[in-house]
């Protein structure tokens, strides 16, 4: 009877503290576009990638503030179809970008490695 308990106690503890981390994470900070483009997060960075025909955009948030991106670079592979392009991204105020002709449109995947301080980091995107 006392192990049931205990495991009971024990059961009820780990979900409390499941559910407030998992809480506190989903509003911590959200992870909508403020620039009009596709955002996913990795390693705790949001990348919003704004993909154009004339102008890829990458930009960094660290928790909602945007990340110094002085120093980073990324490579970007954009897939449309059966066609693949890459594109070298340079920092540009506070964001990384690159001009030219690139063929996006919905449906359009994109994985971008970045490198911030010598980490890289890959992301994952398709556009709408």
């Amino acid at each position: 009877m006392k192990t049931q308990a205990l495991f009971a106690s024990i059961a009820l503890a780990l979900a409390g503290s499941a559910f407030a981390a998992g809480d506190k994470h989903d509003h911590a900070h959200e992870h909508k576009p403020m620039h009009g483009g596709v955002v996913v997060e990795v390693k705790d960075i949001d990348y919003e990638l704004v993909a154009k025909a004339t102008v890829i955009q990458l930009h960094l948030r660290d928790h909602g503030k945007p990340a110094d991106v002085s120093k980073a670079s990324a490579k970007i592979t954009l897939l449309t179809g059966t066609e693949k392009q890459e594109v070298e991204l340079k920092p540009v105020g506070d964001k990384l970008e690159a001009n030219g002709n690139f063929k996006v449109g919905p449906g359009t995947k994109a994985v971008a490695v970045v490198t911030v301080n010598g980490k890289p980091a890959t992301a994952r995107f398709t556009l709408k």
